[in-house]
């Protein structure tokens, strides 16, 4: 594992290849990848337990990495450790304690985005806002804005909108034939979610914004729309009464 200040920190002096014309946006040339496992899914109140940021050439390889595994100062629920294999006596026993964890998962990704660097989040809304919570405990500077971001689910749910199925990570990788092995673990789900935003920008380029900026503005309205899809659906099928709160659709961060 690369130490994220000496070499994440360091990306605004990398030189990515230029792509050829209509090959693939041109934000496709170089990614950073991040994602999290935790304790639970409430953003508010659950907590990181493991982190991943790195970052991949336009061909998927992985070219910066760094894990982290952090002791979050709380029991792990054995339903949560069942999914991510974190036990509360590893973390305790082998994890840093959480606010350095989340100090430096902060300034990784706050290099990322000061380099230019678009970030892949699969579900953008978790990982960023479970950061944020975890930094404004922690009484860390948090990342309030998160920009330029870039979500295959929310890619995916526009240029496929009509594909039946499921759209979780192992689902939406498989059906692009993009590796997926160790599912749930913060490096394997990360790295898989990059390749994923590449073959999505492979497949569908010709019709997706070529400028970070204008792919990021889209993904605002993408993702509102969705929710709002959403919300009329479960009203529709009884899993949501009419006069409850809508889907969130605030994204990339809630």
């Amino acid at each position: 594992m690369s130490d994220a200040r000496s070499t994440v920190g360091r990306m605004t002096t990398w030189q990515a290849e230029p792509l050829p014309l209509f090959q693939t946006p041109e934000w496709a040339r170089l990614i950073g990848v991040f994602d999290l496992e935790t304790t639970g899914v409430d953003v508010e109140r659950d907590r990181i337990v493991t982190a991943h940021v790195g970052v991949l050439d336009v061909d998927g390889n992985v070219i910066d990495a760094r894990d982290w595994l952090a002791d979050p100062g709380v029991e792990i629920p054995a339903g949560a450790a069942a999914i991510h294999g974190i036990s509360t006596e590893r973390a305790r026993a082998d994890g840093a304690p959480a606010p350095r964890v989340v100090a430096e998962v902060v300034e990784a990704l706050a290099a990322l985005f000061a380099a230019g660097i678009p970030v892949v989040a699969y579900n953008a809304p978790f990982d960023f806002s479970m950061l944020k919570n975890e930094a404004v405990r922690h009484g860390v500077v948090p990342i309030h804005a998160p920009s330029p971001v870039i979500d295959p689910l929310v890619v995916d749910k526009t240029y496929d909108r009509y594909r039946r199925g499921k759209r979780t990570l192992s689902v939406v990788a498989e059906h692009y034939a993009v590796p997926l092995e160790s599912a749930h673990e913060a490096c394997a789900d990360a790295v898989a979610a990059g390749r994923l935003a590449l073959a999505l920008a492979e497949k569908f380029g010709p019709w997706m914004p070529q400028t970070l900026d204008e792919l990021h503005t889209r993904q605002i309205a993408w993702a509102r729309a969705q929710a709002a899809s959403l919300t009329e659906y479960f009203v529709q099928i009884g899993r949501l009464d009419a006069t409850a709160p809508p889907v969130d659709g605030t994204w990339p961060i809630r």
